[in-house]
């Protein structure tokens, strides 16, 4: 069973810790934002996928939660991103049958041919540039890799990540990514909402 269609282009993505840094993403207008809540479980990891997924009805932002897919059909969020090791697990068919969205992580050409086989809405590419938010055991892509991903994804939309801020957001971009995904450029940011706007101004 395919899942279900964007809603809209992916574009400005932000990668956000909390409920509450959801919620900040919607009023500022992200097109896209993924809750990705690594030190919650149980009841108040379930809370803050609810809370988040209240926090984006009725917006135009699109809802991504990262790895913890059943809650995430129990809350009846908008999508689900997965890296390459969840994909061992999960139940793919579930998430579609559920009418969630898909996105997944790679770091390779071999992961980016076992994600697009998995027929997602977008893949994750990176990490683009050196980063300081997660533990990648794979060095960085850089923008010439970037280009092969997305000659090798065809028509799938590729979200670039990794190290990406507004003084080379263009240079990325130009290589026909879909999307950008940023975590630190937002949530560090003076003026977050700010942020959110430069950005979607690229596409402009």
């Amino acid at each position: 069973m395919p899942f279900p269609p964007l809603t809209a282009p992916l574009k400005f993505y932000a990668v956000v810790p909390t409920a509450e840094w959801v919620e900040r993403m919607v009023e500022a207008g992200a097109d896209t934002v993924q809750l990705r809540a690594k030190n919650l479980r149980g009841a108040a990891l379930q809370r803050e996928i609810e809370r988040s997924v209240v926090a984006c009805a009725g917006s135009r932002t699109q809802l991504f939660i990262n790895d913890y897919w059943r809650e995430a059909i129990a809350a009846g969020a908008y999508g689900v991103h997965l890296g390459q090791e969840d994909m061992d697990d999960a139940d793919l068919a579930a998430i579609a049958t559920a009418g969630l969205r898909l996105g997944l992580s790679t770091y390779s050409v071999a992961e980016l041919d076992r994600a697009l086989a998995a027929k997602p809405n977008y893949v994750a590419s990176g990490t683009i540039f050196p980063t300081t938010t997660k533990d990648v055991a794979t060095p960085p892509q850089g923008l010439d890799k970037l280009r092969e991903y997305v000659r090798q994804a065809g028509d799938m939309p590729v979200v670039a990540i990794g190290g990406i801020d507004l003084g080379n957001a263009r240079a990325v971009l130009d290589t026909g990514a879909a999307s950008l995904a940023v975590v630190r450029a937002v949530t560090e940011a003076d003026d977050p909402a700010a942020a959110v706007k430069a950005f979607q101004a690229l596409w402009d």
